[in-house]
């Protein structure tokens, strides 16, 4: 943890903080943060297996026996 907060502090200057104000300067810890994820995930070496797709449920198999379309799921309704 300590590695983690002292790369953060140090190696992104985040002693210092760039605006003024606790909402602006809570925005630009938060980016930042995420800045550092995205690097550290980056530098992952990548996965050898792609995960298998489930299989269908009960219902889903019952939908297209009978060719009936299946709605989209409550997840991906708002995009």
């Amino acid at each position: 943890m300590e590695s983690t907060v002292n790369e953060f502090a140090h190696g992104h200057s985040m002693r210092r903080c760039r605006y003024r104000g606790q909402a602006k300067a809570h925005i630009q810890h938060v980016l930042t943060a995420i800045a550092v994820n995205i690097e550290r995930l980056s530098g992952l070496p990548p996965t050898a297996d792609t995960p298998t797709p489930r299989r269908p449920t009960a219902f889903q198999d019952y939908l297209d026996q009978h060719e009936m379309p299946r709605l989209k799921s409550w997840r991906t309704l708002g995009t």
